[in-house]
Protein backbone atom coordinates (compact mmCIF):
# COMPACT_ATOMS: atom_id res chain seq x y z
CA UNK A 1 0.00 0.00 0.00
CA UNK A 2 2.47 2.66 -1.17
CA UNK A 3 0.15 5.68 -1.39
CA UNK A 4 2.45 8.60 -0.59
CA UNK A 5 5.82 9.65 -1.99
CA UNK A 6 7.21 10.93 1.31
CA UNK A 7 6.19 10.60 5.00
CA UNK A 8 5.61 14.36 5.31
CA UNK A 9 2.76 14.08 2.80
CA UNK A 10 0.83 12.09 5.45
CA UNK A 11 -1.18 14.74 7.27
CA UNK A 12 -2.24 13.54 10.72
CA UNK A 13 -5.36 14.57 12.59
CA UNK A 14 -5.94 13.59 16.23
CA UNK A 15 -9.39 13.09 17.71
CA UNK A 16 -9.03 13.73 21.44
CA UNK A 17 -6.22 15.74 23.03
CA UNK A 18 -4.86 16.17 26.51
CA UNK A 19 -6.79 14.37 29.21
CA UNK A 20 -5.07 11.47 30.94
CA UNK A 21 -1.38 10.98 30.15
CA UNK A 22 -1.38 13.76 27.47
CA UNK A 23 -1.86 11.08 24.85
CA UNK A 24 -2.73 13.52 22.07
CA UNK A 25 0.67 15.18 22.24
CA UNK A 26 2.36 11.78 22.63
CA UNK A 27 0.78 10.43 19.43
CA UNK A 28 1.49 13.54 17.37
CA UNK A 29 5.08 13.71 18.61
CA UNK A 30 5.63 10.08 17.54
CA UNK A 31 4.02 10.78 14.17
CA UNK A 32 6.36 13.76 13.68
CA UNK A 33 9.37 11.59 14.65
CA UNK A 34 8.32 9.16 11.91
CA UNK A 35 8.33 12.05 9.41
CA UNK A 36 4.55 12.58 9.20
CA UNK A 37 2.94 16.01 9.58
CA UNK A 38 0.70 16.83 12.58
CA UNK A 39 -2.06 18.87 10.96
CA UNK A 40 -5.26 18.98 13.02
CA UNK A 41 -6.75 18.28 16.45
CA UNK A 42 -10.40 17.76 17.35
CA UNK A 43 -11.65 17.97 20.93
CA UNK A 44 -14.90 18.97 22.63
CA UNK A 45 -12.95 20.81 25.37
CA UNK A 46 -11.76 24.27 24.24
CA UNK A 47 -8.97 24.27 26.84
CA UNK A 48 -7.47 21.17 25.23
CA UNK A 49 -7.57 22.81 21.81
CA UNK A 50 -5.70 25.76 23.29
CA UNK A 51 -3.13 23.34 24.70
CA UNK A 52 -2.73 21.75 21.26
CA UNK A 53 -2.13 25.17 19.67
CA UNK A 54 0.64 25.84 22.20
CA UNK A 55 2.23 22.42 21.63
CA UNK A 56 1.98 22.62 17.83
CA UNK A 57 1.90 26.26 16.68
CA UNK A 58 -0.22 26.67 13.57
CA UNK A 59 -2.10 23.39 13.97
CA UNK A 60 -5.75 23.36 12.89
CA UNK A 61 -8.27 22.88 15.71
CA UNK A 62 -11.89 21.73 15.50
CA UNK A 63 -14.70 21.16 17.96
CA UNK A 64 -16.26 18.25 16.06
CA UNK A 65 -15.08 15.33 13.98
CA UNK A 66 -17.48 16.19 11.18
CA UNK A 67 -16.03 19.69 10.90
CA UNK A 68 -12.47 18.36 10.73
CA UNK A 69 -13.38 15.83 8.03
CA UNK A 70 -15.15 18.52 5.97
CA UNK A 71 -12.55 21.28 6.27
CA UNK A 72 -9.17 19.64 6.83
CA UNK A 73 -6.88 17.85 4.39
CA UNK A 74 -5.87 15.24 6.99
CA UNK A 75 -5.15 11.85 5.45
CA UNK A 76 -4.54 9.79 8.62
CA UNK A 77 -6.77 10.12 11.68
CA UNK A 78 -5.65 8.97 15.13
CA UNK A 79 -8.53 8.25 17.53
CA UNK A 80 -7.63 8.90 21.20
CA UNK A 81 -11.01 8.73 22.93
CA UNK A 82 -12.85 6.40 25.38
CA UNK A 83 -13.00 2.77 24.26
CA UNK A 84 -16.72 2.71 23.47
CA UNK A 85 -16.31 5.49 20.87
CA UNK A 86 -13.54 3.89 18.80
CA UNK A 87 -15.75 1.94 16.40
CA UNK A 88 -18.21 4.77 15.71
CA UNK A 89 -15.48 7.35 15.08
CA UNK A 90 -13.35 4.95 13.03
CA UNK A 91 -16.29 4.15 10.76
CA UNK A 92 -17.04 7.87 10.36
CA UNK A 93 -13.45 8.58 9.33
CA UNK A 94 -13.10 5.52 7.08
CA UNK A 95 -16.31 6.40 5.26
CA UNK A 96 -14.83 9.88 4.71
CA UNK A 97 -11.84 8.25 2.98
CA UNK A 98 -9.27 8.65 5.77
CA UNK A 99 -6.75 6.11 7.01
CA UNK A 100 -7.34 5.33 10.69
CA UNK A 101 -5.33 4.42 13.78
CA UNK A 102 -7.29 3.81 16.98
CA UNK A 103 -5.88 3.84 20.46
CA UNK A 104 -6.03 0.43 22.05
CA UNK A 105 -8.29 -1.43 22.49
CA UNK A 106 -9.42 -1.48 18.87
CA UNK A 107 -13.06 -1.58 20.01
CA UNK A 108 -15.17 -3.36 22.64
CA UNK A 109 -16.87 -6.12 20.66
CA UNK A 110 -15.91 -8.49 17.88
CA UNK A 111 -18.80 -7.18 15.79
CA UNK A 112 -17.45 -3.63 16.01
CA UNK A 113 -14.03 -4.83 14.87
CA UNK A 114 -15.63 -6.71 11.98
CA UNK A 115 -17.49 -3.58 10.83
CA UNK A 116 -14.31 -1.49 10.99
CA UNK A 117 -12.30 -4.07 9.05
CA UNK A 118 -14.98 -4.37 6.38
CA UNK A 119 -15.16 -0.59 5.94
CA UNK A 120 -11.37 -0.26 5.61
CA UNK A 121 -11.10 -3.22 3.25
CA UNK A 122 -13.83 -2.02 0.93
CA UNK A 123 -12.15 1.38 0.59
CA UNK A 124 -8.55 0.07 0.50
CA UNK A 125 -7.66 2.16 3.55
CA UNK A 126 -5.21 1.53 6.36
CA UNK A 127 -6.72 0.51 9.69
CA UNK A 128 -4.53 -0.24 12.68
CA UNK A 129 -4.52 -0.03 16.48
CA UNK A 130 -1.84 1.66 18.56
CA UNK A 131 -0.30 -1.45 20.10
CA UNK A 132 2.87 0.48 20.89
CA UNK A 133 3.67 -2.00 23.69
CA UNK A 134 4.28 -4.63 21.02
CA UNK A 135 7.79 -3.13 21.15
CA UNK A 136 8.23 -2.88 24.93
CA UNK A 137 11.68 -4.00 25.99
CA UNK A 138 10.24 -6.64 28.31
CA UNK A 139 8.38 -8.48 25.55
CA UNK A 140 11.17 -8.04 23.00
CA UNK A 141 13.55 -9.76 25.44
CA UNK A 142 11.02 -12.45 26.37
CA UNK A 143 10.28 -13.37 22.75
CA UNK A 144 14.00 -13.52 21.91
CA UNK A 145 14.91 -15.75 24.85
CA UNK A 146 11.87 -18.02 24.61
CA UNK A 147 12.35 -18.54 20.86
CA UNK A 148 15.94 -19.53 21.65
CA UNK A 149 14.55 -22.43 23.71
CA UNK A 150 15.45 -21.07 27.16
CA UNK A 151 12.43 -22.64 28.86
CA UNK A 152 11.52 -25.30 26.31
CA UNK A 153 8.07 -25.50 24.74
CA UNK A 154 5.63 -23.01 26.25
CA UNK A 155 2.39 -24.59 27.42
CA UNK A 156 1.03 -22.03 29.91
CA UNK A 157 1.02 -18.26 30.35
CA UNK A 158 -0.42 -16.57 33.42
CA UNK A 159 -0.99 -12.88 32.67
CA UNK A 160 -1.93 -10.81 35.68
CA UNK A 161 -2.16 -7.36 37.20
CA UNK A 162 -3.54 -6.80 40.68
CA UNK A 163 -3.98 -4.16 43.34
CA UNK A 164 -6.30 -3.42 46.24
CA UNK A 165 -8.04 -0.09 46.00
CA UNK A 166 -11.11 1.85 45.01
CA UNK A 167 -11.30 2.61 41.27
CA UNK A 168 -10.85 6.26 40.30
CA UNK A 169 -13.95 8.22 39.37
CA UNK A 170 -13.25 8.47 35.64
CA UNK A 171 -14.48 6.90 32.43
CA UNK A 172 -12.01 4.01 32.64
CA UNK A 173 -13.93 2.77 35.70
CA UNK A 174 -17.24 2.57 33.82
CA UNK A 175 -18.12 -0.68 32.05
CA UNK A 176 -20.10 1.25 29.44
CA UNK A 177 -17.16 3.45 28.50
CA UNK A 178 -14.24 1.07 29.09
CA UNK A 179 -15.74 -2.35 28.31
CA UNK A 180 -14.89 -3.65 31.78
CA UNK A 181 -11.90 -4.28 34.00
CA UNK A 182 -10.15 -6.54 31.48
CA UNK A 183 -10.08 -4.01 28.64
CA UNK A 184 -7.43 -1.53 29.73
CA UNK A 185 -4.22 -3.28 30.74
CA UNK A 186 -5.71 -6.64 29.87
CA UNK A 187 -5.49 -5.92 26.15
CA UNK A 188 -1.75 -5.20 26.52
CA UNK A 189 -1.16 -8.42 28.44
CA UNK A 190 -3.05 -10.43 25.83
CA UNK A 191 -1.13 -8.80 23.00
CA UNK A 192 2.13 -9.69 24.76
CA UNK A 193 0.96 -13.29 25.24
CA UNK A 194 -0.19 -13.74 21.66
CA UNK A 195 3.34 -12.93 20.50
CA UNK A 196 4.55 -15.96 22.47
CA UNK A 197 1.81 -18.55 21.92
CA UNK A 198 1.76 -19.10 18.17
CA UNK A 199 -1.40 -21.18 17.89
CA UNK A 200 -5.08 -20.88 17.02
CA UNK A 201 -7.56 -19.83 19.69
CA UNK A 202 -10.09 -22.60 20.35
CA UNK A 203 -12.33 -21.37 23.18
CA UNK A 204 -12.56 -18.82 25.97
CA UNK A 205 -14.01 -19.00 29.48
CA UNK A 206 -14.65 -15.89 31.55
CA UNK A 207 -15.42 -15.26 35.23
CA UNK A 208 -16.00 -12.04 37.15
CA UNK A 209 -16.39 -10.80 40.72
CA UNK A 210 -18.41 -7.64 40.81
CA UNK A 211 -20.14 -5.26 43.21
CA UNK A 212 -17.67 -4.65 46.04
CA UNK A 213 -16.63 -1.17 44.96
CA UNK A 214 -19.83 -0.21 43.13
CA UNK A 215 -21.31 1.77 46.03
CA UNK A 216 -18.09 3.78 46.40
CA UNK A 217 -17.88 5.28 42.92
CA UNK A 218 -20.05 7.67 40.96
CA UNK A 219 -20.63 4.99 38.30
CA UNK A 220 -22.62 2.84 40.74
CA UNK A 221 -23.96 -0.26 39.00
CA UNK A 222 -21.95 0.65 35.90
CA UNK A 223 -18.62 0.42 37.74
CA UNK A 224 -16.11 -2.07 36.34
CA UNK A 225 -15.96 -5.54 37.81
CA UNK A 226 -13.77 -5.87 40.92
CA UNK A 227 -11.91 -8.75 39.28
CA UNK A 228 -12.01 -10.28 35.84
CA UNK A 229 -10.58 -13.67 34.89
CA UNK A 230 -10.33 -15.41 31.53
CA UNK A 231 -8.97 -18.75 30.31
CA UNK A 232 -7.99 -19.14 26.66
CA UNK A 233 -7.43 -22.62 25.20
CA UNK A 234 -5.28 -22.97 22.09
CA UNK A 235 -5.19 -25.68 19.40
CA UNK A 236 -1.59 -26.54 20.35
CA UNK A 237 -2.73 -27.59 23.84
CA UNK A 238 -1.31 -24.45 25.45
CA UNK A 239 -3.50 -22.25 27.60
CA UNK A 240 -3.48 -18.68 28.80
CA UNK A 241 -5.06 -17.13 31.89
CA UNK A 242 -5.68 -13.42 32.36
CA UNK A 243 -6.49 -11.86 35.75
CA UNK A 244 -7.03 -8.15 36.42
CA UNK A 245 -8.08 -7.26 39.95
CA UNK A 246 -8.85 -4.31 42.22
CA UNK A 247 -9.34 -6.59 45.25
CA UNK A 248 -6.03 -8.42 45.21
CA UNK A 249 -4.18 -7.78 48.48
CA UNK A 250 -1.26 -10.02 47.44
CA UNK A 251 -0.60 -9.43 43.71
CA UNK A 252 1.76 -11.80 41.92
CA UNK A 253 5.20 -10.79 40.72
CA UNK A 254 5.63 -9.56 37.18
CA UNK A 255 3.08 -9.23 34.40
CA UNK A 256 3.49 -12.59 32.68
CA UNK A 257 4.60 -15.92 34.10
CA UNK A 258 5.44 -18.10 31.13
CA UNK A 259 5.86 -21.81 31.82
CA UNK A 260 7.62 -24.18 29.45
CA UNK A 261 8.73 -27.78 29.53
CA UNK A 262 12.18 -26.80 30.83
CA UNK A 263 11.46 -23.83 33.10
CA UNK A 264 9.58 -20.62 33.76
CA UNK A 265 10.09 -17.04 32.60
CA UNK A 266 8.77 -14.17 34.73
CA UNK A 267 8.37 -11.00 32.69
CA UNK A 268 8.34 -7.65 34.48
CA UNK A 269 8.82 -4.17 33.11
CA UNK A 270 12.40 -3.62 34.25
CA UNK A 271 13.83 -7.13 34.42
CA UNK A 272 13.29 -10.78 33.58
CA UNK A 273 13.72 -13.85 35.74
CA UNK A 274 14.31 -17.35 34.38
CA UNK A 275 13.79 -20.33 36.70
CA UNK A 276 15.03 -23.76 35.65
CA UNK A 277 15.99 -27.05 37.33
CA UNK A 278 19.38 -28.69 36.91
CA UNK A 279 20.67 -31.70 38.88
CA UNK A 280 17.83 -31.29 41.40
CA UNK A 281 18.80 -27.65 41.98
CA UNK A 282 16.79 -24.56 41.17
CA UNK A 283 18.71 -22.16 38.95
CA UNK A 284 17.52 -18.53 38.88
CA UNK A 285 18.86 -16.11 36.29
CA UNK A 286 17.92 -12.43 36.29
CA UNK A 287 18.74 -9.62 33.93
CA UNK A 288 17.62 -6.17 32.78
CA UNK A 289 15.25 -5.70 29.88
CA UNK A 290 16.36 -3.49 26.98
CA UNK A 291 14.75 -0.09 26.38
CA UNK A 292 11.35 0.01 24.74
CA UNK A 293 11.18 0.82 21.04
CA UNK A 294 7.61 2.13 20.88
CA UNK A 295 8.49 4.65 18.15
CA UNK A 296 8.63 1.69 15.77
CA UNK A 297 4.82 1.64 15.65
CA UNK A 298 4.45 4.90 13.72
CA UNK A 299 7.64 4.25 11.75
CA UNK A 300 5.93 1.11 10.45
CA UNK A 301 2.72 3.05 9.66
CA UNK A 302 4.68 5.65 7.66
CA UNK A 303 6.78 3.02 5.87
CA UNK A 304 3.67 1.02 5.03
CA UNK A 305 1.98 4.03 3.42
CA UNK A 306 5.11 5.30 1.64
CA UNK A 307 7.17 2.20 0.83
CA UNK A 308 4.58 -0.56 0.98
CA UNK A 309 6.32 -2.11 4.00
CA UNK A 310 4.33 -4.93 5.60
CA UNK A 311 1.95 -3.63 8.26
CA UNK A 312 2.85 -5.18 11.62
CA UNK A 313 -0.27 -4.35 13.66
CA UNK A 314 -2.92 -5.34 11.18
CA UNK A 315 -6.60 -4.92 12.07
CA UNK A 316 -6.93 -8.70 12.16
CA UNK A 317 -4.10 -8.89 14.71
CA UNK A 318 -5.69 -6.11 16.81
CA UNK A 319 -9.03 -7.97 16.69
CA UNK A 320 -7.58 -11.11 18.35
CA UNK A 321 -7.35 -9.71 21.93
CA UNK A 322 -10.74 -8.01 21.52
CA UNK A 323 -12.28 -11.31 20.42
CA UNK A 324 -10.87 -12.96 23.56
CA UNK A 325 -12.17 -10.18 25.83
CA UNK A 326 -15.58 -10.14 24.13
CA UNK A 327 -15.91 -13.91 24.52
CA UNK A 328 -14.73 -13.74 28.16
CA UNK A 329 -17.33 -11.12 29.09
CA UNK A 330 -20.11 -13.03 27.34
CA UNK A 331 -18.95 -16.30 28.91
CA UNK A 332 -19.04 -14.76 32.39
CA UNK A 333 -22.66 -13.68 31.82
CA UNK A 334 -23.74 -17.01 30.32
CA UNK A 335 -21.80 -19.27 32.69
CA UNK A 336 -20.23 -21.43 29.97
CA UNK A 337 -17.21 -21.55 27.66
CA UNK A 338 -17.55 -20.09 24.18
CA UNK A 339 -15.93 -21.25 20.95
CA UNK A 340 -13.76 -18.78 19.07
CA UNK A 341 -14.88 -17.46 15.68
CA UNK A 342 -11.46 -15.98 14.88
CA UNK A 343 -8.38 -18.02 15.62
Amino acid sequence: MALFRRPDEIKVGAIGYGGAFRMGKYHLDLCARAGMTPTAVTDIDPSRLEEARKDFPGIETYSSVGEMLRKSAVTLVVIITPHNTHARLALQCLKAGRHVVTEKPMAITTAECDAMIAAARSRKLLLSTFHNRHWDGCILEAVKRIKAGTIGDVFRIEAHMGSYGQPKDWWRSSRTFSGGILYDWGVHLLEYSLQIIDSEIVEVTGLAKTGYWASHTKWGKDTNEDEGFAVVRFASGAWLTLTISHIDSNPKKGQLEITGTRGSYIMSGAEYEIITRQDNETIITRGPNPPSEQQRYYENIANHLVKGEKLIITPEWARRPIHILDLACRSARLGRSLKAKYH
